[in-house]
């Protein structure tokens, strides 16, 4: 079979391919040159610098694989190629401990001003007493976001004699403590309490702008700043203030908002350490990347499972159940955006009516995927769902029941808050055409169809809210393409869920949830 390597690819991993199919490495084509050549392929990989989009994947006609090699996937429109039949996999393992050993890199360096020294050396002056830095022992780390990356970072820095704190609503207090983690309940407590502080998140629209001007007052002012993980999630302008006015003692950032770039707020600061992000720039890395996806292309030539495929192969799931992947992993993105403070400990994942008679293994993957997706900062697949769950101690339960009062079939999601509070939400599929609808949401019977942007307030129930809620909306330009309201039966309390148009703000909700004294808002994106 024949496959296009249309960016650079370690020669390990080109080599690899080479031995059971035709390899044509074909390096900065247009999307026009792409179009032209693309039906003569059965494999593309890429790097960062392609996309494989809807029209090419539509191009492709003998496509069977696109691979990825490296972690993300913006490049590659997976919805296009999972209608076309087409495996998508990338090569998630292969920068992780490239990224965690930058980290340290540029910790060490942040602590002891290696680069402000060397540059001060190397242009002819000798400031030994000025670049005086400060030692690692006895300080305290804090890890925003305790992924695989930032428990690598964690496990390093104990070796300095450093006490770790973390924030991660989504790994389990007994697993942090295995590691030698004391979790914190907030993102300002680590903020608040760290020496050093190291950003580990992954790049969502809870997460961008996250570290602002607010945020960065509450660190220590001799604390430090770390980003090794998505540029945009710290705000570069508030950064470089708050290093210019002393609200912090230095910074040390690999990602930037808009990359690639050579100028910026940070650049001429002397406590800010910058570098063209460099976390998966080792050459064991680049060779991983290379090896591993060539690995996977080669099985999916083969017709065989491939680990990190990011998709489900077509032929291979039970007619049955295909329809409610989609609507599973919406209600696993929509339980995460309900609880501000993360789940604990046990997900139940319920089949009721009808859809019990089926296997829901693959169900309550899809919920787990679509639960994970916003927290972590790889991609989360169905097959590496369950490993990425076990890691941060959480649990699925499966419940069948063929039994279900009001619709042929119910899918049903149950996850315990932080807080130890139950949160329920629960879908359907309506026929003809196996629409989508969610059902119960925060334990109160709705109807709407899910949407890729959605608002939830709890309130009491009383004239005057809808209208409240509909001007605040309109102030900040965002329509409401949908709203139902549903009521607790035998109480006055309410929920209102509401289908945007666009995005909506943290601000925005919280201001409403202000304006009409709710108990909870939410917005939550189910794309």
């Amino acid at each position: 079979m024949r496959i296009l390597v249309a960016d650079p690819l370690a020669d390990a991993g080109v080599a690899a391919l080479a031995e059971q199919h035709d390899v044509d490495v074909r390096i900065g084509l247009s999307k026009d040159e792409l179009l032209h050549i693309v039906a003569a392929y059965d494999a593309i990989v890429v790097r960062s610098q392609t996309t494989i989009d809807a029209d090419v994947i539509a191009a492709a006609s003998q496509l069977k694989v696109v691979a990825r090699a490296g972690v993300g996937l913006d490049n590659v429109d997976v919805d296009a190629a999972t209608r076309q039949g087409v495996i998508v996999c990338n090569a998630p393992q292969s920068n992780i401990v490239s990224a965690a050993e930058h980290t340290v890199a540029l910790l060490l360096s942040l602590a002891r001003n290696i680069p402000q020294a060397h540059a001060a050396l190397t242009a002819g002056r000798w400031e030994r007493s000025t670049w005086t830095g400060t030692e690692l022992q006895d300080k305290t780390l804090g890890v925003l976001g305790l992924g695989r990356i930032g428990t690598l970072v964690a496990q390093r820095c104990h070796a300095f004699g450093m006490r770790i704190v973390a924030y991660d609503p989504f790994v389990a207090p007994d697993r942090a403590a295995r590691l030698g983690v004391e979790l914190l309940p907030t993102i300002d407590d680590v903020l608040s309490r760290g020496d050093f502080v190291t950003v580990h998140l992954p790049k969502t629209p809870d997460t961008v702008g996250l570290l602002d001007a607010d945020r960065l007052r509450k660190m220590k002012p001799t604390a430090r700043l770390l980003n090794v993980a998505r540029g945009g999630i710290v705000v570069e302008h508030d950064l470089a203030e708050a290093l210019k006015t002393g609200v912090i003692a230095g910074a040390a950032v690999d990602v930037f908002a808009v990359e690639p770039t050579t100028e910026g707020p940070l650049f001429e600061l002397p406590n800010a350490i910058v570098t063209p992000h460099l976390g998966a720039s080792t050459e064991e890395a680049q060779d991983k990347a290379g090896t591993q996806v060539a690995e996977y292309v080669n099985l999916a030539l083969a017709g065989e499972f491939v680990p990190s495929a990011v998709n489900v192969q077509g032929g291979a799931i039970d007619e049955v159940i295909r329809p409610y992947l989609p609507l599973g992993e919406k209600l696993g993105r929509l339980l995460t955006g309900l609880a501000a403070d993360g789940i604990s400990g046990e997900v139940t994942v319920e089949t009721l009516g009808d859809l019990a008679a089926a296997d829901g293994r693959l169900i309550a993957l899809s919920v787990l995927k679509g639960l994970l997706s916003p927290v972590c900062s790889e991609p989360v697949t169905f097959v590496n769902a369950p490993l990425l769950s076990q890691e941060r101690g959480l649990n699925v339960r499966e419940v069948s029941d063929p039994h279900s009062d009001d619709f042929v079939s119910v899918l049903r999601v149950t996850g315990v808050g932080r807080d130890g509070a139950p949160i329920r939400v629960a879908g359907t599929l309506f026929h003809p055409g196996e629409r989508e609808r969610l059902i119960e949401v925060w334990d109160t019977p709705v109807d709407v169809e899910p949407a890729d942007q959605m608002a939830f307030f709890r309130y009491e129930d009383r004239p005057g809210v809808i209208g409240t809620i509909g001007a605040r909306f309109g102030e900040a330009g965002i329509n409401i393409a949908a709203a139902q309201v549903g009521r607790v039966d035998g109480s006055n309390e309410a929920l209102m869920a509401l289908a945007l148009d666009d995005e909506v703000p943290r601000e925005v909700i919280d201001d409403i949830v202000t304006r009409i004294g709710a108990t909870e808002g939410r917005g939550v994106s189910l794309s």
